[in-house]
């Protein structure tokens, strides 16, 4: 599909310069805003207001909601006024608070000096809410009916009104903006009769979510109840907004992204990687770079402490990082599944004990496996095929004994840490892979030293 996008971008370039405008066009009306936006964000800038211009006006907004925030304030900087109004006319309020949210000062200013009031009213509410909130997403575009109302009047203010709002199947009613119930379009179009009361059929028993829920749990219960969109609700259950399933789909892939950074050692970035700048990226990750840096340092500390052990079987010190190894892996196992669990609801603090009886099982059969693998390794091919006399059976019990305790630590500190962040306030993933793994790295060496100073000393 980039392959055709790129393609498509070189034969509008093209065109354009041999100024077939209104071939430009009939190409473009046939593609999908989103495709355009890709294609707009490869062209070069002092072509895209042209392009931009060329479509019609629907298209024009679906497409602008779908373009990079760099190119968006580009062309906003060469819109004339009476073009910004009508871009921001053909927009959703959760489109509009997006741009908004995304530009700087002087940009934000001009989009509310053109746009409407009941806009500008719709995007200041909005921005109100807390960031990462069910009210920050939201739109306040839907279809209200009122209980007293009939099909067929329904069906008409449906028509009537619904070219605006951001879905029309779902539609809910409310008196003095309380919500009451809702109805689909099917209930509306399948009714028997069409002077039968809204209130007859619609549906009371409403899942809502309130203006300050977390957008996490928003999209958790998209998964889980399959709804195209949620009412959002206030303190005193008066409705302000719905939430589509398109947003939630959004804060899936943001919040999975942020997971992935945080899980790999890096501060969550909001740009995409090829449009973020050498110190936006140095800036992202020396931090984390750094704190592990400094936190690896008690490992040489703990080998230091050690020297004697080492010097008394020097051959201990080559499997100290199979085992630091193993350790970290068998702790990053756990921390990934628990994590995950977190992230779409299948686990809570009050689940812990369970979680560490499950993991204290799986990992003394990991650890048992593993152990017998190593020592059948050891003395096979360590001591007898290559010849190495220093891998004696004391030698190998000291580094499998340690290798089945530290896979039970690791699996039991991997499960438990993001539940305590979880329980903390904090996101679970920043409890992943680097930080278990230096964790996990000092208490390996720890264990192996204690243990080889008990069995060889």
């Amino acid at each position: 599909m980039a392959e055709h996008n790129v393609s498509v971008a070189n034969t509008l370039v093209v065109l354009l310069g041999e100024k077939k405008y209104a071939t430009v066009r009939d190409i473009l009306v046939t593609m999908n805003p989103a495709d355009i936006a890709w294609i707009f964000d490869e062209v070069d800038q002092e072509r895209l207001p042209i392009l931009f211009r060329l479509l019609p006006k629907e298209l024009a907004a679906e497409t602008f909601v779908e373009m990079e925030p760099e190119a968006q304030e580009l062309l906003i900087h060469s819109f004339s006024d009476n073009e910004l109004r009508e871009v921001l006319d053909e927009l959703y309020v959760d489109d509009a608070v997006d741009i908004v949210e995304e530009m700087p000062a002087n940009v934000v200013r001009r989009i509310l000096a053109q746009a409407d009031p009941q806009m500008r009213k719709d995007i200041n509410m909005i921005l109100r809410y807390p960031e990462n909130s069910a009210g920050s997403i939201m739109t306040t575009e839907y279809v209200s009916l009122r209980p007293h109302m009939t099909v067929e009047e329904a069906i008409l203010r449906i028509r009537r009104t619904g070219v605006d709002k951001e879905t029309i199947y779902t539609c809910y009613v409310t008196r003095n903006r309380t919500l009451l119930g809702l109805v689909t379009v099917k209930d509306l179009l399948l009714a028997q009769d069409d002077e039968m009361s809204i209130e007859e059929i619609m549906e009371t028993n409403i899942i809502s979510v309130g203006t300050h829920t977390d957008q996490e749990e928003v999209a958790q219960m998209f998964s889980k109840y399959d709804f195209l969109a949620f009412p959002v609700v206030d303190a005193e259950y008066r409705m302000v907004g719905i939430v589509t399933f398109d947003d939630a789909m959004d804060v899936m892939e943001d919040e999975a992204t942020e997971d992935m950074e945080l899980m790999s050692g890096m501060l969550p970035s909001e740009k995409p990687y090829l449009r973020s700048t050498i110190f936006e990226l140095f800036k992202h990750r020396i931090l984390w770079l750094m704190l592990l840096m400094v936190s690896s340092t008690f490992t040489g500390m703990i080998i230091t402490g050690f020297e004697d052990a080492l010097k008394a079987q020097v051959v201990l010190t080559a499997f100290i990082p199979m085992l630091m190894g193993t350790g970290g892996n068998s702790g990053s196992q756990s921390s990934v599944t628990v994590i995950r669990s977190l992230s779409i609801g299948e686990l809570e603090f009050s689940d812990l004990l369970q979680v560490i009886w499950i993991e204290i099982r799986t990992a003394v059969l990991c650890g048992i496996a593993l152990a017998a693998a190593c020592f059948i390794k050891l003395m096979l091919i360590d001591n007898l095929l290559l010849g190495n006399d220093e891998v004696t059976v004391l030698v190998a019990a000291v580094i499998c004994v340690t290798m089945a305790l530290t896979v039970l630590a690791a699996k039991v500190i991997g499960a438990v840490l993001p539940m305590v962040a979880k329980k903390l306030g904090m996101d679970p993933a920043v409890m992943a892979s680097p930080f278990i793994t230096t964790i996990v790295d000092a208490l390996s060496l720890l264990v192996y030293f204690g243990v080889a100073n008990v069995l060889l000393l």
